[in-house]
């Protein structure tokens, strides 16, 4: 199963002191919007997203169909064929894509430690 590309996505308290630290690291702004207290930064193929107060937890990223500079991949596993596989395993979704549709989608699913695994398609 292709997830594409991985990111770890931080809920952060001041998202303008994680980025200066996230900078020291030598991770650099990749996409986002501070202003809308979201950024990701990037360093080589590593992916950390800040997010403020948009959710309590860090969450897992995946991105099927992208690589780790947002390029599409193809071919590419889409979201509601890796739910359908999780489904056909027993694993249970906090959060399902529709199945009538096609394109942009996201599944979330915990893992045996209460970890949140975000599968988020973009294309």
């Amino acid at each position: 199963m292709q997830l594409g590309a991985f990111s770890i996505s931080l809920s952060v308290k001041d998202i303008h002191a994680s980025k200066q630290f996230y900078e020291t690291l030598g991770f650099v702004a990749f996409a986002g919007d501070i202003e809308r207290n979201y950024l990701i930064m990037k360093n080589g193929n590593a992916l950390i997203g800040l997010f403020q107060g948009m959710f309590e937890n860090n969450i897992l990223t995946f991105n099927p169909g992208w690589d780790e500079n947002a390029n599409l991949v193809e071919p590419f596993d889409d979201v509601r064929t890796i739910q359908r596989h999780l489904k056909n395993h027993n694993i249970g979704l906090a959060s399902e894509a529709d199945e009538n549709t096609s394109g942009p989608a996201s599944i979330v699913v915990i893992d045996p430690d209460g970890n949140a695994i975000l599968i988020d398609q973009h294309v």
